[in-house]
């Protein structure tokens, strides 16, 4: 990856928690940890994580209490990056809870190495920051700047639309997938890569077929709303 990814692992297991950091910085990870629910919502609120380790069982906090906390937290840094869960007790209604609370995955201790790159997955691939707009890419494309131009004019009409969809989509799985895949196409004519890359990450989770599958559509609403603001007013490129 071009970029460190960043993880949070918070556990109250001391043991755990030196596994968990240990194997993810063995992964190329840049990984730190806190031994509870509170400390890991001020951490995840003051510092950007790509990925969030979260024991269920914490004191004061456990996982959904802190993803949650997070989630409803527009000023947190970390209010939207990948979470999953860790339990060393899971049944099938408690994992079935934990994806329909937006974590990614869930993962029952002890779990392996082999399982934490598994995860690695789920990351959106580029922790890195990508342009919003790449006109190098899309003049590469195009080959021609006013057909960029254009192009980027219909994107922005088909993400305005999109956004306003979005409610209505979130219920419709396989009807968001399938504009997903337009969405990619147009991106890659447009040199829109950071939200191309958002719907790659919500296509790859779709495919999961799980209650967390919209883990990543609230990063994926953000990156659409930033890329609208980039391409208003359309200029030359």
């Amino acid at each position: 990856m071009p970029e460190t990814v960043r993880a949070l692992v918070a556990d109250d297991d001391p043991t755990s928690r030196l596994f968990l950091v240990e194997a993810l910085r063995g992964l190329g990870l840049d990984a730190c940890a806190c031994p509870d629910g509170a400390a890991a919502i001020a951490l995840a609120h003051d510092q950007p994580f790509d990925l969030l380790l979260l024991d269920c069982r914490m004191p004061g906090a456990g996982a959904e209490q802190v993803l949650s906390a997070l989630r409803h937290d527009p000023g947190a840094c970390s209010s939207d990056c990948t979470a999953v869960a860790t339990s060393a007790e899971m049944d099938a209604n408690e994992r079935e809870r934990l994806l329909a609370a937006e974590f990614s995955e869930v993962l029952q201790k002890p779990c392996s190495v082999a399982d934490l790159r598994r995860i690695l997955g789920l990351v959106q691939a580029g922790a890195a920051a990508m342009p919003l707009l790449d006109d190098a890419a899309a003049l590469a494309t195009m080959g021609d700047a006013g057909v960029v131009v254009a192009m980027r004019d219909l994107l922005r009409a088909e993400l305005a639309t999109l956004y306003q969809d979005l409610e209505e989509l979130r219920e419709d799985p396989g009807t968001l997938a399938e504009r997903l895949h337009r969405l990619r196409s147009s991106c890659g004519f447009c040199g829109a890569a950071a939200l191309a890359a958002q719907a790659t990450v919500l296509q790859r989770h779709l495919k999961l077929g799980h209650p967390g599958s919209m883990a990543p559509l609230s990063r994926f609403r953000k990156i659409l709303l930033a890329t609208l603001d980039a391409l208003e007013p359309a200029g030359t490129v």
